[in-house]
């Protein structure tokens, strides 16, 4: 007979209450917890107090009985072949499920932020360089190909995309943030969400909320933030991929705002979350962060206080082991029974509560980076390249010349990886493990680009120096960028600048290529150089995508995430800054970028016809269409991508000078020419007053379009008319643009 709850014709809400009916306090618990397999084994290394929290977590053995929630990074935590991580996955999940009265298995998580964090996977770009390439359709296309490969071995739940708005780039987890801008972050974010979930995986939106807003830049800070900046600028991208990309997980952020730790958050996690957005998902703790609330944040007494704060805030599931929710210290009955009926929910939707549900062997052999994988790694890193520089023309370069290739990551394949990357992230703790997966230096991709030129360190030879210049990623420590890798300024690390300085002061052109997780300043070397390349952790192919860029075999199409410093000092300098965060008198110190958001340069040039407008007065609840056509003048292909923003000369509060509200790519053969069609609500004008309430009021407004947040190339005047109109969750977020 089959059980209301095995029914697969009943709705997976129905079902799990079923279940939850039927469950002791002892198993109700247990689907609330996690199991960490090989966290305490020698070479698994990759949280903090990791070892320490394993030991006094409850092992699989004791909550066998009862059932398991999850299970945490089984192949993320020490190296195992694909095929047999496959193989052993299955078996753990057969042997919980025979250990439970129910038959339930666990939602197997994994870290997917640069791919599947797992030995022999493709290696993708970091966050930051999606945001480069201003193209979600392909981060889509990107993320559902990484969750395919998560789906074919077992996984079902991967703790992806990272949401956080940069706003001071010292944060070590700048690499992981797709940029300094809301709605390129939104965009790019709800479309990675949309793929990864395509594939059958649940995406996890990490960190909510203001985790990239702390104090000075330091991990786990407190976050000195404004209601309505948490509004405006850091909530917006999780608003988006909860509405837009049907998001089913969220992961509470380790600071705290304005005293409130995230994980304690009731405001965020369920008045907002669920009450406001309609958020139907699960809620799972970031590792340890309801530990946190008793050992760091103390605003509890021990580890039950812990677990019932954060149940009744909203959190679900406790990650990555179970230590607080347990049922040797009872939660309330009522939150317990809501989070483990959203937990059995999320269950029957992955088929976990069929009857005929069987664990994932995977086909042998398992390839995790078969050839269209590497093809999209390729083609996100060549899209993410940015040229910040060209004046003297120097590139592309020419087959034969003679290059001094000079500077400590020119023949590294850390300057390709970020700290989420399995060789970065687990790797390091296995210096004989092979990387898993081929990933050619910059150097060696710069010799099979360049056959006929001859590399070498020798200056005083060469026709152009190349400086590398740039980033080693890694965790807590152990490396220039990464989680936990903070800086203190944004001089570039490693004693490179005189490395710089000294080949500026040899008279041959120097092209500086920065392959790094966060910018860095330039301004000493800006008016020197022969140009500059930027690109940020370009994954597995990068060192072929900056090779193709300065040879000219690829045409710079990427487009600054976040603004480069003209100096080290005076942090932070977002370009969403009000006009008293610009420069100006009295202040002494210039916070102006060297290389604004958006900026990026192409080996052709494009013309901007003035563009014409529907309409340039329209209500409160209005839109406009608005249509351009861009010409390639140059001599060869290329990509512009058009941006809009937009510029409200009068509101009620201080607000940002512009900001981005929409783009769009346009690939463009040579003298060839097309249309873009950008439609505009008013919506996109709404902003949170001093009262809270998020408005749009009659009056002027500017549409900028421009090549870049400084570089406009024409200015629309708008009217709005009718009565201030206040807007909710059910706005339009975003500005349509489609490319005829």
């Amino acid at each position: 007979m089959v059980e209301p709850w095995q029914d697969t014709t009943l709705p997976a809400r129905t079902r799990a209450a079923d279940l939850l009916a039927r469950m002791t306090t002892e198993e109700k618990t247990a689907q609330l917890s996690s199991v960490w397999i090989g966290a305490d084994t020698e070479g698994a290394d990759v949280a903090p107090g990791q070892h320490t929290y394993a030991s006094r977590s409850a092992a699989l053995d004791a909550l066998l009985p009862y059932g398991v929630g999850h299970l945490t990074r089984p192949f993320g935590t020490v190296p195992v072949e694909p095929a047999e991580g496959a193989a052993r996955l299955a078996e753990l999940q057969r042997t919980i499920r025979a250990g439970n009265r129910f038959s339930l298995p666990a939602i197997a998580h994994e870290e997917c932020l640069t791919g599947f964090t797992a030995w022999q996977a493709t290696i993708f770009p970091t966050p930051l360089a999606w945001g480069a390439t201003f193209d979600p359709a392909l981060i889509m296309d990107m993320a559902q190909a990484i969750g395919t490969s998560m789906r074919a071995v077992g996984i079902h739940q991967g703790l992806a995309p990272v949401l956080d708005v940069v706003r001071d780039a010292r944060w070590g987890r700048t690499e992981e943030s797709i940029g300094e801008d809301p709605y390129l972050v939104g965009t790019i974010g709800a479309a990675y969400v949309r793929g990864l979930q395509a594939a059958g995986i649940v995406a996890t939106l990490k960190h909510f909320a203001a985790h990239s807003a702390s104090r000075a830049a330091r991990n786990h800070a407190p976050a000195s933030i404004g209601p309505r900046e948490l509004a405006d600028l850091i909530l917006p991208p999780f608003e988006m991929a909860v509405r837009e990309g049907g998001a089913r997980s969220v992961m509470p952020a380790y600071n705290d705002i304005d005293g409130l730790p995230a994980h304690a958050h009731a405001g965020l996690l369920t008045q907002l979350l669920r009450d406001r957005w309609e958020f139907a998902g699960t809620v799972v703790s970031d590792y340890y962060g309801v530990s946190l609330l008793d050992e760091a944040h103390r605003i509890a007494d021990g580890e039950g206080a812990a677990a019932r704060i954060a149940l009744a805030a909203g959190v679900d599931v406790e990650l990555p082991a179970a230590r607080c929710f347990s049922p040797k210290d009872p939660l309330p009955e009522e939150l317990l029974d809501r989070a483990v009926l959203r937990v059995l929910t999320q269950k029957c939707e992955l088929g976990l509560l069929d009857a005929d549900w069987e664990p994932v062997t995977g086909d042998l052999p398992v390839d995790l980076n078969p050839p269209h994988m590497r093809e999209l790694a390729q083609k996100v890193a060549e899209e993410s390249v940015v040229l910040l520089a060209n004046d003297s023309g120097v590139l592309p370069l020419s087959d034969g010349l003679r290059i001094a290739l000079l500077g400590p990551l020119a023949d590294e394949q850390a300057a390709m990886l970020g700290c989420y990357t399995f060789p970065r992230h687990v790797g390091v703790h296995h210096p004989d493990l092979p990387t898993g997966v081929e990933v050619p230096t910059l150097a060696e991709a710069l010799r099979a680009e360049l056959p006929g030129a001859v590399l070498g360190e020798d200056l005083s030879a060469a026709d152009v120096c190349v400086v590398v210049a740039g980033d080693r990623s890694g965790l807590f420590g152990r490396g220039s960028s990464g989680e936990g890798c903070d800086a203190e300024d944004l001089e570039l690390p490693y004693g490179q600048a005189k490395l710089l300085d000294e080949a500026m002061a040899s008279g041959v052109p120097v092209v500086i290529v920065v392959l790094s997780g966060r910018p860095y300043a330039l301004g000493r070397w800006a008016d020197r150089a022969a140009a500059v390349v930027q690109a940020f952790f370009p994954g597995q192919e990068g060192g072929a995508a900056v090779a193709g860029a300065l040879s000219g075999r690829v045409d710079p199409s990427g487009r600054l995430p976040i603004g480069v410093p003209r100096t080290p000092g005076g942090q932070p300098a977002p370009y969403l800054a009000p006009p008293l965060g610009r420069h100006g008198f009295p202040s002494t110190v210039d916070p102006t970028p060297l290389y604004p958001f958006g900026h990026g340069l192409s080996y052709t040039t494009f013309a901007w016809d003035a563009p014409r407008c529907d309409t340039v007065e329209l209500p409160t609840d209005g839109e406009t269409t608005l249509r351009l056509t861009v010409r390639n003048t140059g001599q060869r292909p290329g990509t512009e991508v058009v941006q809009l923003y937009l510029h409200d000369p009068v509101g009620t509060v201080a607000r940002p000078e512009v900001r981005l509200v929409g783009y769009a790519r346009v690939t463009l053969d040579a003298g060839a020419s097309a249309e873009v069609h950008a439609t505009f609500p008013a919506d996109l004008a709404a902003y949170t007053g001093a009262d809270g309430r998020r408005v749009v009021e009659p009056g002027a407004l500017e549409l900028r379009v421009a090549a870049s947040s400084e570089h406009v190339h024409h200015t629309v005047p708008l009217t709005l008319t009718g009565p201030v109109r206040e807007v909710g969750h059910d706005r339009r977020m975003r500005c349509e643009l489609r490319v005829k």
